[in-house]
């Protein structure tokens, strides 16, 4: 058996990113930039106003109350054509351009003003509220550096450059196929010995959630023709997810009836608690991941390996689940010599750190306690027993991970 660490690194050294499309960026939120993204104006274009007053030269106004005339009025969307003199002023709008000879604004809170004169009753330094040409960016700056996930603020800075079109990875598709006799989709009529197929919803919710674009492939019969006959449809995918079958039982197909179709194994056993038959290799020139069947076990190893492998495959350097202290709510008996993930509730806090209690049955067939839990508690390879109150280490499920 090799080490979560040695599994996800060679995971992540045989993946590749996917290729890249044009796209409107009102469609690009969430996607992943592809390449550098450069202005195609100069923002602000002229020195703007920031506020509503009157446009000055800072020199008339050196000494107050200063008396000016006022020779016209600038707006947003307008502009005042004519040069300011001295003792001159403009009225002058919030995001209008500065006229000539105009270099500070006086807030009208500040003057007193009627007919064709203003009153300054307050003076203000050169450049006073003035936005000057290119405060935000100029023509051809980068604004946007790939590779990055573009955010609804990106989205309007992009608008703001003039950009309508942007390049980004597409989305990987994710080829997803169930195995056994024993598995019906929700609302099928279900058998004395049939169960209802989870995982390949949890997983592809996974997928969707990451980025990537889930293909149902449907659920293969415990036999060599099904199996071969459902994987056809996976060589459309960037990648193929098998949910099941990747043991060594008799029922266990995956290794030997996919290896006569193309697939070669990198590793198949892991030194983790659930998740222990995960299998990675190559099936016809593609990355697959081959899960555990019990659903628990496939939501983890997609946590810690499908979720930095979509990383990988959309452009992005990997990201790995967030961690954090806590305090156990009771004591924890020795682990063995696989790395240990257990559900948990938090409940509560001491000294600053969640406090957290472990389902007392960590079957990785219940999906309830998974469903009700709030983190995952990690346990390193043959650690000691622990008393309550004693730091462990947790990964939380409600934080944004993956970040969309």
């Amino acid at each position: 058996m090799i080490s979560v660490d040695e599994a996800r690194e060679k995971i992540l050294k045989e993946i590749r990113a996917v290729g890249t499309e044009v796209i409107s960026i009102s469609d690009a939120a969430g996607r992943v930039l592809a390449e550098d993204v450069r202005s195609r104006r100069t923002q602000p274009p002229a020195a703007m106003s920031a506020m509503d007053g009157f446009a000055v030269r800072a020199a008339d106004v050196a000494n107050v109350p200063a008396k000016l005339r006022i020779i016209g009025e600038s707006a947003a969307g307008g502009s005042f054509d004519g040069e300011l003199k001295a003792g001159e002023a403009v009225r002058i709008f919030t995001g209008a351009p500065l006229p000539p000879g105009a270099d500070t604004i006086i807030i009208q809170e500040d003057t007193e003003f009627d007919g064709g004169t203003v009153t300054v009753k307050e003076g203000a330094a050169k450049g006073t509220y003035v936005r000057a040409a290119g405060l935000d960016f100029r023509d051809g700056d980068i604004g946007l550096r790939a590779p990055r996930i573009v955010t609804p603020r990106d989205i309007g800075l992009l608008a703001a450059m003039n950009v309508p079109w942007v390049t980004v990875r597409r989305k990987p598709r994710v080829a997803l196929l169930s195995t056994g006799d024993e598995l019906v989709r929700p609302g099928e009529p279900v058998g004395e010995n049939q169960i209802i197929s989870s995982n390949s919803l949890l997983v592809a919710a996974l997928v969707d959630a990451a980025g990537g674009v889930p293909l149902d492939l449907g659920i293969a019969r415990d036999t060599a023709a099904s199996l071969r006959e459902k994987v056809r449809d996976a060589g459309s995918a960037d990648m193929l997810i098998t949910l099941g079958g990747a043991s060594v039982g008799d029922h266990d197909l995956i290794q030997p009836v996919l290896a006569k179709e193309g697939l070669s194994v990198d590793f198949w056993r892991i030194a983790m608690r659930p998740g222990k038959p995960l299998m990675f290799g190559n099936f016809a020139g593609i990355p697959m991941l081959g899960m555990p069947g019990n659903p628990v076990s496939s939501m983890i190893c997609s946590y810690l390996f499908l979720i930095p492998a979509l990383d990988a495959l959309r452009g992005l350097p990997p990201r790995l689940p967030p961690r954090q202290k806590a305090l156990l709510a009771h004591d924890l008996k020795q682990n063995d010599q696989r790395e240990d993930y257990m559900r948990a509730t938090i409940d509560g806090e001491e000294k600053g750190l969640p406090v957290v209690t472990l389902f007392p049955k960590q079957d990785s067939s219940m999906l309830s306690p998974l469903s009700a839990a709030d983190c995952l508690v990690v346990r390193a390879p043959f650690a000691k027993a622990l008393s309550k109150g004693a730091e462990i280490e947790i990964i939380p499920l409600h934080q944004p991970y993956p970040a969309v």
